[in-house]
C-alpha cells in the first residue's frame, strides 16, 4: 500500500510516510480526524453537524422503573430512550485488570473497618423508583437500544483520570517499564487528592514530571466542582457534564509525544486546535500546521482511499493472503485465507506467516472500523502449539496500541480465537451507512448526507482543477440526493456556486443508484468526475 502512496504522502516539509501524523479535515457538515502511522490509516473519527456524542457525559437522572428479572434499572436522562443501568454498574467497582492498584501514602495497609459491602441485592433499596441518581454514559445508544450508564463516574484529564466516588489509586498496565512505574508510583503517593476521591495515571503519563500531574489534578478538581454546582442547582433529568467535542477530544487523547505532526485544512479549526494544544505544551502547539493543497487534503495524503477500503469485506495481506470481515448482530466473524500465498514449499511457515499478518491486520481493522463486542477469528489451522502461541502474541502486541479495552483468549483446538473489544459507539459502518432501500434492508448504502458531502468534495476538486477551463457544470444525482441539495444543503451549494465562474446545474435521474453521480462540462458534456 505504501508504495502507491509515496508520491502523495507529503505536504510541504511534512512527510506523512514517516512517524505519526494526525490529519484533520473540517467542512460545514462534518469534521474528520485520521491517525496515520507511517502513512497507514490506524484510527478514524467523524463528528457531524447535530451529532450528540454522549459517551463520557454525566447526567443527573431519575429512576423510572426497576426490572428485578433483568437486574437492571431504567433511568430518565432527558433523552428519547431511557438509559440502561445494570445492577453490576451501580455497585462501586474495583480497578479492572488493566490497572495496577497503588497504596495511598499515609494510610495503614491493614484492613480497616468498612461499611457493609454493597451487592446487587441492595440496589433496589438504595435506588428506589423515582429517586435521583448521578450516572455517566459508558456506551452510546446503538440501534434500538438506549445508552448504557454506570454510577462509577470518572473525569479524564490529559495525564490523569479523576474518580470522584472511588477512593483508589491506579496506574495503567500499558506502562510496562518497571523503573517508570516505580517513579510514577512515588509521584502518585505524594499527590494531595481529596479524601474519598481517587486518580488513575493514563498511558501518556510516561516520562512526565510531577508538575504536569499537579496541574492536571487541579484542573480536574476545578472541573468536578463545576459539575457539583450544576448537579446541586438543577432538577433531574439534566446533563451536568458534557464530553468535549471532537477537536478537544483529539488533543486530549491523541496529541501525545508520539505524534510528530498535526495537519489541518481549515484555518479556524487549526487555531482551535492550537488553543487546546497550548494548554498541553508549547511543543504540542508547534506541531500543529494549517496546510493548503490543490485537491482535498484526505485525497492528497491517500487517506480517503484507505477510508473507502474500510467498508470492504475482503482485506488483502502483504503476503498475498486475505481476511474476510462480517459484522452481525451477535458477533464479528473474521476468516483468514491463504489466497495467493501458496508458493512456499514449507507449508507450516507459509501458514504461520499468513496468520501473523492476519493478526496484525485484524487488530488494525477493529480499531479503524471501531468494531466492538464479541469477535471470533478463524485462523488457518496450525499443527504446532508454538505457532499458535506466536500468533497469539502477535495479536496481543498489536492490540497494545488500542485505546479500547480488549480481552483475548488462546487459539482453540479448531483454530478459533475469541476476543472482546470495548464497544462505546456505533461502528464506522453503522455511522455512515443505512439500510438499503433497494434490497429491503438486506444490505446498506451511503446516506444522502454522506453522498452530499462526497459530491461537494468532488465539486470542490473539479472547480479547483478546471477553474479557468470550464463554465457551467451539470451534476446528475439520484432524486433522494437532489432533495437534500434543495433543502438542508441548499445554502452550502449556493456558496460553492459563488466560488465558481459558471453555474451549477443539478439534474436528477431516477434510475441512478444513490451512491452514483456524474459531474459534466455543460458545454461539451465531457465527464469531469463520477462515481
Amino acid at each position: 500500500m505504501l508504495k502507491k502512496l509515496k508520491r502523495a504522502l507529503r505536504v510541504g516539509k511534512i512527510d506523512a510516510r514517516e512517524g505519526n501524523t494526525l490529519v484533520i479535515n473540517s467542512e460545514t457538515l462534518e469534521r474528520r480526524v485520521a491517525l496515520l502511522e507511517d502513512g497507514v490509516l490506524e484510527e478514524y473519527e467523524i463528528e457531524r453537524e447535530g451529532d450528540l456524542n454522549i459517551v463520557g457525559s454525566i447526567f443527573k437522572g431519575r429512576i423510572k422503573n426497576i426490572e428485578p428479572g433483568l437486574k437492571a434499572m431504567f433511568v430518565d436522562i432527558g433523552m428519547e430512550k431511557n438509559a440502561f443501568l445494570h445492577f453490576w454498574d451501580a455497585i462501586p467497582a474495583a480497578l479492572d485488570n488493566s490497572l495496577e492498584e497503588i497504596h495511598r501514602q499515609g494510610r495503614s495497609k491493614k484492613k480497616k473497618a468498612r461499611p457493609k459491602k454493597i451487592t446487587s441485592k441492595d440496589i433496589p433499596s438504595l435506588y428506589p423508583a423515582g429517586s435521583e441518581i448521578v450516572i455517566q454514559v459508558s456506551k452510546g445508544p446503538i440501534g434500538n437500544k438506549g445508552p448504557r450508564v454506570t454510577t462509577n463516574v470518572s473525569l479524564p484529564g490529559r495525564y490523569l483520570v479523576l474518580t470522584p466516588f472511588a477512593d483508589q489509586f491506579g496506574i495503567s498496565r500499558k506502562i510496562d517499564d518497571p523503573q517508570e512505574r516505580t517513579r510514577l508510583r512515588r509521584i502518585m503517593q505524594r499527590m494531595a487528592v481529596p479524601e474519598g476521591m481517587g486518580i488513575i495515571m493514563r498511558t501518556v503519563a510516561t516520562g512526565k514530571r510531577a508538575r504536569h500531574f499537579i496541574r492536571d489534578l487541579a484542573m480536574l478538581l476545578e472541573q468536578w466542582e463545576e459539575v457539583e454546582n450544576v448537579r446541586d442547582n438543577n432538577a433531574a433529568p439534566v446533563c451536568i457534564f458534557e464530553e468535549p467535542k471532537l477537536i478537544e477530544r483529539t488533543a486530549r487523547d491523541f496529541l501525545t509525544e508520539e505524534i510528530d505532526h498535526v495537519v489541518c485544512d481549515d484555518p479556524e479549526t487549526t487555531e482551535e486546535i492550537k488553543r487546546v494544544a497550548e494548554k498541553i505544551s508549547r511543543r504540542a502547539r508547534s506541531r500543529v500546521h494549517h496546510v493548503q493543497t490543490q485537491e482535498p487534503l484526505f485525497e492528497h495524503l491517500g487517506v480517503q482511499k484507505q477510508i473507502d477500503e474500510a467498508f470492504l469485506r475482503q482485506v488483502w495481506l502483504p503476503c498475498g493472503g486475505y481476511i474476510v470481515i462480517d459484522e452481525t448482530e451477535a458477533l464479528i466473524s473474521i476468516d483468514v485465507n491463504t489466497g495467493r500465498n501458496r508458493g512456499s514449499k514449507d507449508v507450516d511457515k507459509m501458514i504461520l506467516e499468513t496468520n501473523i499478518e492476519a493478526a496484525h491486520e485484524t487488530a488494525r481493522q477493529l480499531r479503524l472500523r471501531n468494531i466492538g463486542g464479541l469477535v471470533v477469528v478463524d485462523f488457518i489451522d496450525m499443527r504446532h502449539r508454538r505457532d499458535q502461541q506466536a500468533v497469539y502474541r502477535a495479536m496481543k502486541e498489536r492490540l497494545h496500541r488500542d485505546r479500547a479495552k480488549t480481552q483475548v483468549l488462546q487459539i482453540s483446538a479448531v483454530g478459533l480465537m475469541e476476543m472482546t473489544r470495548q464497544r462505546l459507539n456505533e461502528s464506522l459502518r453503522e455511522t455512515l451507512l443505512e439500510p438499503c432501500t433497494y434490497c429491503a434492508g438486506r444490505g446498506k448504502v451511503k446516506t444522502t448526507m454522506t453522498m452530499s458531502v462526497e459530491i461537494q468534495r468532488a465539486l470542490n476538486s473539479v472547480i479547483s482543477k478546471h477553474r479557468d477551463e470550464v463554465g457551467d457544470i451539470i451534476v446528475v444525482v439520484n432524486p433522494d440526493v437532489l432533495n437534500r441539495f434543495k433543502s438542508e444543503d441548499a445554502h452550502i451549494l449556493m456558496e460553492l456556486e459563488r466560488s465558481h465562474t459558471g453555474r451549477l446545474i443539478f439534474r436528477s435521474d431516477p434510475g441512478l443508484h444513490r451512491e452514483r453521480y456524474a459531474i459534466l462540462d455543460a458545454q461539451t458534456e465531457e465527464s469531469l468526475a463520477s462515481a
